[in-house]
């Protein structure tokens, strides 16, 4: 997947995050299309702008990410999602097995390099 092809929808509570993903991912040529705080906005807003990849923090008011993962894997034409964390990978492994979603960064790894290595 080429990032600058990529329509981007970015999942977090914390509007900071939020700030800063757009920040990094934009300079790495990924469009920012959206952001949303919550499961549910996510899962809206991802019907609504279709977007081909969904970076989801793991914690959110509502849902999980786990659960937007596989909401957005119901839908047609599902759009990748990637799971951040504050925590480290190892904290989900057996749930990161049983998800819909591409992958797992966390939060103080995540680069426009990390992802596009993870989406491949």
């Amino acid at each position: 997947m080429r990032c600058e092809m990529l329509r981007v929808l970015i999942v977090d509570d914390h509007e900071g995050f939020r700030r800063m993903a757009r920040a990094l991912l934009e300079a790495g040529g990924y469009d920012v299309v959206g952001e949303a705080g919550d499961g549910a906005s996510a899962v809206a807003a991802a019907e609504r702008l279709r977007p081909g990849l969904v970076l989801v923090d793991v914690h959110l008011p509502d849902f999980d990410g786990f659960e937007v993962a596989a909401q957005l894997n119901a839908v047609s034409s599902a759009p990748a999602v990637v799971l951040v964390s504050s925590r480290s990978e190892s904290s989900y492994r057996r749930r990161l097995a049983d998800s819909s979603a591409v992958g797992f960064i966390a939060k103080d790894e995540l680069s426009s390099e990390s992802l596009g290595q993870l989406l491949g």
